[in-house]
């Protein structure tokens, strides 16, 4: 039984591999400044897409970059209410003639009673 045991190694906690002839990516760093004052880095690969915002490692809060670049501003769609949809289906004079018409069923329904 002593024969099978693994001696002198935690199983996947460490590598006996060295960092001798391998040929790191290239990187670079882009500091972001949180509304509250936190201050970080992040790396990013040389050839990658650099974000205008980062969310901050210490409140959450997003952060924006301390060179200055900002983003594009996203054009944002106004929110169509119900009134907005029904009246893209449905003209004014419709509306008016639905109206009498469920008004006329109702005060016939109250009549019954």
């Amino acid at each position: 039984m002593a024969d099978r045991a693994l001696r002198g190694v935690g199983l996947g906690s460490k590598t006996f591999e060295d960092e001798q002839g391998i040929e790191f990516a290239e990187r670079q760093n882009l500091a972001f400044d949180c509304p509250k004052g936190h201050h970080f880095e992040v790396t990013f690969a040389a050839e990658a897409e650099l974000p205008t915002e980062w969310e901050c490692k210490q409140c959450g809060l997003m952060a924006v970059r301390s060179d200055g670049v900002l983003g594009e501003e996203k054009v944002e769609k106004p929110v169509r209410t119900h009134w907005d949809m029904l009246r893209e289906r449905r003209s004014i004079p419709e509306l008016e003639d639905i109206l009498e018409e469920q008004l006329t069923k109702l005060r016939e329904s109250d009549r019954l009673y």
